[in-house]
Formats: structure tokens, sequence, C-alpha cells
């Protein structure tokens, strides 16, 4: 038997509750926060886990991070496979791919072609849409 991962939807008035208005722009109206926020966890260097602000889920692991440059925290890849869904924007000229949580749907920010090794992928994330935890 194979365990169907539960989706959490909600409506506009719900994240609200949830979040702050800068989280809700991000994270909901599918907004970029700018780079080198403060507190957005691009310098985060400890070991851990980086969690879902919408849902709890564990969308990204410290062992797949890496120093990108670009202000944003970035990962190689998302901590498992099933974690992280993707889609495609047309927001700029040019069509991006996108990416949520797979669990709530929540925007996390874009995946680009131009990583590190193993994957050559840069999954550049809004670390205000993230809880960190780090490992004991």
């Amino acid at each position: 038997m194979t365990k169907t991962k539960t989706k959490i939807q909600r409506s506009d008035r719900e994240w609200r509750e949830l979040l702050t208005e800068e989280e809700f722009r991000v994270g909901v109206k599918e907004g970029t926060e700018r780079p080198f926020t403060p507190g957005s966890f691009n310098d985060e260097k400890r070991k851990g886990l980086f969690h879902c602000k919408g849902c709890d889920t564990v969308l990204w692991s410290s062992e797949h991070k890496f120093e990108s440059g670009t202000g944003w925290p970035s990962f190689w890849q998302p901590a498992s496979p099933d974690a992280v869904a993707t889609k495609t924007d047309f927001k700029m000229i040019i069509p991006r791919t996108e990416c949520h949580c797979a669990t709530c749907g929540l925007h996390q920010g874009h995946v680009f072609k131009d990583g590190p090794p193993p994957t050559g992928e840069r999954w550049c994330i809004n670390g205000i849409v993230l809880d960190f935890r780090p490992s004991e």
C-alpha cells in the first residue's frame, strides 16, 4: 500500500492568520524577498533542517546547502524528492521553474540549472517562508 501525502489547502484569510504580511506576500502571492535579507538563513552555517513555515514539512537540509553568492539560501536538492513541487513561472520574460512546498503549496522560490555537482541545480529559496531547526 502506498502512503499518500496529505495536502493542506488554506484560504487567504487562513494564511493571513498564520503568516506575517511579508510572509504572505512571498509565500502565498508568490513574491520574492530582497536578497541578503537579515534572518533569511542565507548566512546559516549550522547543521540542521529547514521546515516549511506553512505546514512544518521538512523541505531542505543543511547537507545540501551551498553559498551561491545570490543573497538567498541555495540548495543543490530538496531534502527528499517528494518534498517540493515545481511549475513553470511566466511572470518574467523568460520562463522559470518555480518551486512550492508539495504539502501546503507555499511558494519557496525558483530552481535554476547553474548549481554545483552532483545535481547542477540551484534551488534559490526565500528564507522568510522557512523555519530552521539545528541538529542537536
